[in-house]
């Protein structure tokens, strides 16, 4: 799927580069501004490349928002800043790399100014214990988006699972930019406090706040990957018990104490049996006869249910992404929303035969 926004072609910029589009620019003298053209330049012994570093900036600007496509649009802006800030770069006080983290850290901070945070229905409260509660869904809370995998290779995977980016969205937005610019990043202090504007003993008291805050969540490599043999009959196993509507099947792929959320519906269900219960609802609301197609999200398996229409084919339901633990679902986060859909280019609807052919 092509990006929402128009991409500014700023991949590769050589300094000859850089000065026929400073004059071709509305505030040169050949536009439509008489504002004065800066005579200095900064000069580089070879090209500045900024293309390279989106998808990592896109995953950082998400960790940071919660919101994939409020990422896209943050880069976009890293990008430009950057592009209209180039003159200014110099490659002995820091890297390309660092230099570009500085503007999209700034950007976030700016962006989460007075905002609430992105949560799952599970950080609002407690679980629902009525499998038959009204679906009705909460539009007005900016829920927490989960991340296409395959949109960009963003090179670590732990890090990005939606437990930990929803735990991550309580810390105050600085103390959650020096969590992951230290952590995830490996930045170090020093680079961090000159990206943040503020002391290395800021930065690690702010570290060990945000260490403190997050010792709940749980160790990362209890989480497997998505392309673990274990993990992949898992979730083949959880596929055919959901296609066949088997509601038993899929109780005992879960751990006793299984949650399944569903934003933008605020309510929750902890356990097998609610589980189970609210599964049964599904099928005897929707019908047997669904599909499902296999995908990644956020370093975690994750599926595509595509529900039977009454004139035949499927259409697009749900994206359903996995935490799966001990050869077992532990978590389920299914996601209804039609912008997360977007960002992960799936089909609206498809035929039976559309289907065969995928698998």
């Amino acid at each position: 799927m092509q990006p929402t926004h128009q991409a500014i072609s700023v991949g590769l910029l050589t300094p000859p580069v850089w000065s026929l589009l400073i004059a071709l620019e509305p505030g040169s003298p050949c536009g439509t501004s008489s504002r004065a053209v800066p005579s200095r330049r900064v000069r580089h012994d070879g090209p500045v490349e900024f293309e390279p570093y989106r998808g990592e900036l896109v995953a950082y600007c998400y960790r940071m928002l919660g919101s994939f496509h409020e990422a896209e649009d943050l880069v976009q802006e890293t990008m430009l800043r950057a592009w209209k800030a180039r003159d200014r770069y110099d490659h002995t006080r820091a890297s390309v790399r660092t230099w570009l983290y500085r503007i999209a850290t700034n950007a976030c901070l700016s962006a989460l100014e007075g905002r609430a945070r992105r949560p799952l229905p599970s950080g609002l409260g407690a679980p629902n214990d009525d499998p038959g509660a009204p679906l009705t869904p909460a539009f007005d809370v900016p829920w927490l988006q989960p991340f296409p995998d395959a949109r960009f290779d963003t090179g670590t995977r732990a890090d990005m699972r939606l437990a930990l980016v929803a735990a991550m969205q309580v810390l105050p937005p600085r103390q959650r930019a020096v969590l992951v610019l230290r952590e995830v990043l490996e930045f170090s202090a020093a680079e961090v406090a000159a990206q943040l504007g503020t002391t290395v003993t800021a930065v690690n008291s702010a570290l060990q706040r945000a260490r403190a805050t997050l010792t709940d969540v749980g160790d990362a490599g209890e989480v497997t990957e998505p392309d673990d043999p274990g993990v992949r009959a898992v979730i083949q196993r959880y596929v055919q018990a959901f296609e066949a509507a088997d509601v038993p099947a899929l109780v005992r792929l879960l751990t006793d104490e299984a949650v399944l959320e569903m934003p933008p519906v605020p309510l929750w269900y902890r356990g097998s049996r609610d589980y189970g219960l609210f599964m049964r609802r599904v099928f005897e609301t929707r019908g047997t006869g669904w599909s499902m197609w296999h995908l990644t999200a956020n370093g975690q398996p994750a599926l595509a249910a595509y529900a039977p229409e009454p004139g035949g084919g499927h259409r697009l339901h749900t994206l359903q992404v996995f935490t799966v633990t001990g050869g077992r679902v532990a978590h389920n986060v299914v996601f209804a929303d039609p912008r997360v859909f977007e960002a992960f280019d799936l089909p609206q609807q498809i035929s039976s035969g559309e289907f065969r052919q995928a698998r």
